[in-house]
């Protein structure tokens, strides 16, 4: 076997991303993805992501999402498909929403471009959403989508033009790290590296059966409804929009780029293991869409045009896992994103190719240490 400098297990968002930076910096790359590329089967795909930056899941996050936000713009200029586009960004609730409260800790502690709006300020800058009267919202200028299928194709160009290999369509079956390398084992052949990045979602608890790590995997289901006038949704005059109804309900949405409206929801159905997703849309979930859509908006059709399903991959307490294997340092982790993470994941894979490299990562990540719920715990990792 020829001595690799790093493989990389998954080619989503996180490790389209991280092969791109680790050959445009010189690295002997390996890249194995079990599925064809653009799959759908994964936390990747879905035509558009959000991304934004008044983060309510914790200031934190927000100079990692600012970095993330240069790079997309970064590999936009690299191609002439949509990568990012902005349109403000919409987060809307009751006065007590921890979505609110959270946005706008973000947004006053890093002096973020918002303002606070009122139901009647939303119903004046807004008319397609259907707000009540004691209803509030934070306006995050900064805030857009991204395309994910676009990225994660322009990153695999990227790092196919600097010499990096992606096989696709060759599952890994085991890995082993040893003094100074790690083996890594496919249905295909065995490859060495001198260090490992494991950025596979739903797949990570399979790779990593020691850590027990304690992940959770939802079923996800997203769908694109048809506007009686598209003009009013258009992405120059519809933002980007989260939105608390309470009872830990929560739903999430985009502009028409084409496809219709698209909107989400979070929390979906449990799953043990990601080959027992459901992928198909139950009478009782598209009633429930259909619902959301009558309520709360004009001018678009409440009956779906179309679905996808994807994957979550929760932590506990819904942060990233993110950082070195506790007994292997040239193995990285990057997963799980907890539902959240795919604006993230052009900086994840800058994060990732210096973490491969032994490199201070530039950012501080022990919020998102793979082994804080052992350690919370009073546990030690495993030997």
């Amino acid at each position: 076997m020829s001595q690799l400098d790093v493989i990389v297990i998954g080619l989503g968002g996180a490790g389209s991303s991280a092969v791109a930076h680790l050959a445009s910096g010189g690295a002997k790359v390996l890249g194995l993805e079990q599925f064809p590329a653009g799959h759908a089967l994964g936390s990747s795909h879905g035509k558009t992501r959000i991304y934004r930056t008044s983060y309510s899941e914790g200031p934190e996050y927000v100079p990692l999402v600012q970095r993330a936000q240069v790079l997309w713009n970064e590999l936009q200029r690299s191609t002439s498909v949509p990568i990012i586009r902005k349109t403000g960004g919409l987060f809307l609730g009751s006065p007590a929403s921890p979505l609110i409260a959270g946005a706008l800790r973000s947004a006053e502690r890093w002096s973020l471009q918002h303002e606070r709006l009122s139901a009647a300020d939303v119903r004046e800058r807004y008319p397609q959403f259907r707000v009540q009267d004691q209803d509030v919202a934070v306006w995050d200028a900064e805030a857009g989508a991204v395309f994910p299928e676009n990225c994660m194709a322009a990153y695999a160009a990227q790092a196919t033009a600097a010499g990096a290999e992606l096989h696709y369509g060759e599952p890994v079956v085991s890995w082993a790290a040893s003094e100074g390398a790690v083996d890594v084992r496919t249905r295909a052949g065995e490859y060495r590296a001198r260090s490992l990045v494991v950025t596979s979602g739903s797949w990570t608890p399979s790779l990593f059966p020691d850590l027990a790590l304690p992940l959770r995997i939802e079923r996800q289901l997203v769908a694109w409804f048809s506007p009686s006038d598209r003009t009013s949704v258009r992405p120059d005059r519809m933002p980007v929009f989260l939105w608390d109804l309470g009872g830990d309900r929560e739903k999430y949405g985009l502009p028409d780029f084409g496809d219709g409206v698209k909107i989400g929801s979070w929390g979906g159905t449990v799953i043990p293991r990601p080959e027992a997703a459901d992928r198909t849309v139950h009478d009782s979930e598209a009633r429930t869409a259909e619902e959301f859509v009558r309520e709360h908006f004009v001018g678009v059709d409440p009956h779906p045009r179309s679905w996808t399903s994807c994957l979550y991959t929760m932590a506990p307490d819904h942060h990233f896992l993110l950082g070195r294997h506790p007994r292997f340092d040239q193995v990285v982790l990057v997963s799980a994103c907890s539902g959240h993470g795919y604006k993230f994941t052009s900086v994840l894979g800058e994060i990732a190719a210096r973490l491969a490299h032994g490199e201070d990562p530039g950012f501080d990540l022990a919020p998102f240490d793979p082994m804080r719920f052992s350690k919370s715990a009073g546990k030690t990792p495993p030997n």
